[in-house]
C-alpha cells in the first residue's frame, strides 16, 4: 500500500522556484501597490507584472489547476494546495500565477459547461490574465439560504431578461463579466429551478449600485458589489449549460473554491507562525527572552499543532478530489475544512499579533488585515454553521443504531458475548482451578 508524505524532486524544485520568485519580485508588489491586483494593469504596472506572468509560464506554473487543453498543467490538486503554501501569502501572487479567486472557479465551470462559443469569449481571455470575473449568486434578503432567491430570468423570444438584486458580487467593479445565478423556474424546488447566465458588465441594466469594503476600508472603495438586474436582456447563448442546472454547476465551483480558501489559509497561518517566532526570540521582557516565557511556548506549541493537522487533512481531501474527480465524493472533508479555516486562522494570527504588543496592533504590522479575514472566511462559500452540519450529515451515514435497549458497548452485553465466544476456554480455565 503507497504510503508517501513526499514531494518528488521535479516538482519540489519548481516550489523552490515559485518561493524564490514570490519573495524577491511579487512581494513588492505588496507593498507598494496595494490593493491594485484585482484593477486592470494601466502603463505604471502592465511593464511590471506582464513579465512576471511570463516567468510563471516558462517555468510551467501558470494556471496549474487546470489541464493542457485550457493553458494549465493539470496539476491537480494536491500540487495547487503546495504551490498555494507558497502564493497564499501574497495579494498579488495568484495574479500572477494565474490562480486567484473568484477566476480559479469561473474558470473550471465554464470549461465543465461552456460551449465552444463561450469558451472562445469568456474562459480564454480569463486563461490569458487578460481579464477578471465575478460570481453573482449571493442576494441581499437570502444570505445563505437560496431558497429565498428572488432574482429572475424570463425568457423572451430569443432572449433571456434578469430582474433582481445580488449582494457581495466580489470583483464586479472590475471584471469584463459575470456569473449570475437566476431563477428561470419558480414552480419547482431551487435546486431544480435555477440556472446561470454568463453576463458582460457593460449590458444594458447591470446597474452597480455601491462597491462594499472589507472592515475598515473606505466606504465606496470596497471590491464586492451590491448590483440591481434591471431588465438585463441577453442573447439565449448566455445561458451557462442547461436550464434548472445551476446548483449542479456551482457544486463544481464551491466544492474548489472550499478547498482553494484552505490551500492559502494554510499559507497565512505559517507566515503568522513565522512572525510569532521570530519576535518571541528578539525581545526581552522581566529578564529573559519572550521565547522563555511558559505562555509564549503554549502559544508556539499551539501554533504549530493546529497549523500541522489543518496542513494534513487539507491535503488529504486535495489527494481524495484527485483521486475521484468529484467534489460530491469528498463533500465531508471540504465541509470539514471550510470549518477549520476561520477558526486556525483566528487563533495563529491573535497569539502572534498579541505577541507583538503595540505593535502587533498598529497599521505598522500585516496583522490587522491578516486577522479581518477570519470573518470572512467564516461566511464566504457558505457559513461555518452550514458546513458542520454537512460533517455531521456525512459521517452519520456511516452509522447506525443501536439494536434493542441498550447501546452496543453496554459492558454486561459485552461481557456475555465475550463469555460466550470464549466458552470453552473459560470452562477449561475454571475446570483446571
Amino acid at each position: 500500500m503507497p504510503w508517501d508524505f513526499s514531494t518528488e524532486p521535479e516538482f519540489q524544485s519548481k516550489l523552490d522556484w515559485a518561493f524564490e520568485f514570490v519573495h524577491e519580485k511579487i512581494e513588492p508588489l505588496d507593498i507598494l501597490y496595494p490593493h491594485r491586483q484585482f484593477h486592470p494593469l494601466d502603463d505604471e504596472l502592465r511593464p511590471i507584472v506582464d513579465p512576471m506572468k511570463q516567468a510563471v509560464r516558462d517555468a510551467g506554473l501558470w494556471a496549474t489547476h487546470l489541464g493542457p487543453e485550457l493553458g494549465g498543467v493539470g496539476y491537480g490538486q494536491v500540487k495547487l494546495a503546495l504551490l498555494n503554501e507558497i502564493l497564499g501569502v501574497s495579494q498579488w501572487a495568484p495574479i500572477i500565477f494565474g490562480t486567484q479567486a473568484p477566476d480559479t472557479g469561473n474558470a473550471e465551470i465554464i470549461a465543465h459547461y461552456g460551449t465552444d462559443e463561450q469558451k472562445e469569449k469568456y474562459l480564454q481571455p480569463l486563461l490569458n490574465g487578460e481579464c477578471f470575473s465575478s460570481y453573482s449568486m449571493t442576494e441581499p434578503q437570502a444570505g445563505s439560504d437560496p431558497q429565498q432567491f428572488t432574482t429572475r430570468a424570463v425568457k423572451d423570444g430569443d432572449e433571456w431578461v434578469i430582474n433582481g438584486w445580488k449582494y457581495f458580487s466580489s470583483n464586479a467593479r472590475t471584471s469584463a463579466f459575470l456569473i449570475v445565478m437566476a431563477i428561470t423556474d419558480p414552480d419547482v424546488k431551487v435546486y431544480k429551478g435555477a440556472s446561470m447566465f454568463l453576463v458582460p458588465t457593460d449590458t444594458p441594466g447591470v446597474e452597480m449600485v455601491r462597491h462594499i469594503g472589507l472592515g475598515a476600508e473606505s466606504e465606496g472603495e470596497g471590491m464586492h458589489a451590491l448590483i440591481h438586474y434591471n431588465d438585463v436582456r441577453l442573447p439565449a447563448d448566455s445561458l451557462l449549460g442547461g436550464e434548472g442546472e445551476a446548483f449542479a454547476i456551482a457544486q463544481t465551483r464551491l466544492g474548489g473554491g472550499r478547498v482553494h480558501h484552505a490551500m492559502r489559509t494554510v499559507a497565512v497561518c505559517q507566515y503568522a507562525l513565522d512572525m510569532l517566532c521570530e519576535r518571541v526570540l528578539s525581545r526581552e521582557t522581566q529578564g529573559s527572552l519572550l521565547a522563555q516565557k511558559q505562555f509564549i511556548q503554549g502559544d508556539i506549541a499551539d501554533s504549530y499543532a493546529e497549523l500541522q493537522q489543518f496542513r494534513l487533512l487539507v491535503l488529504y481531501t486535495a489527494w481524495e478530489i484527485d483521486q475521484s474527480h468529484d467534489y460530491r465524493q469528498t463533500r465531508k472533508n471540504i465541509a470539514a475544512i471550510k470549518v477549520l479555516t476561520p477558526k486556525v486562522l483566528h487563533d495563529a494570527v491573535w497569539r502572534s499579533m498579541h505577541a507583538h504588543g503595540a505593535l502587533g496592533v498598529s497599521n505598522e504590522m500585516p496583522f490587522s488585515m491578516l486577522w479581518s479575514m477570519a470573518p470572512v472566511m467564516s461566511v464566504v462559500d457558505g457559513p461555518t454553521e452550514v458546513h458542520k452540519v454537512t460533517v455531521a450529515r456525512e459521517v452519520l451515514k456511516g452509522y447506525e443504531p443501536s439494536d434493542g435497549l441498550w447501546p452496543s458497548n453496554h459492558l454486561p452485553a459485552k461481557r456475555e458475548e465475550a463469555l460466550r465466544k470464549l466458552a470453552i476456554h473459560v470452562e477449561h480455565s475454571v475446570g483446571n482451578a
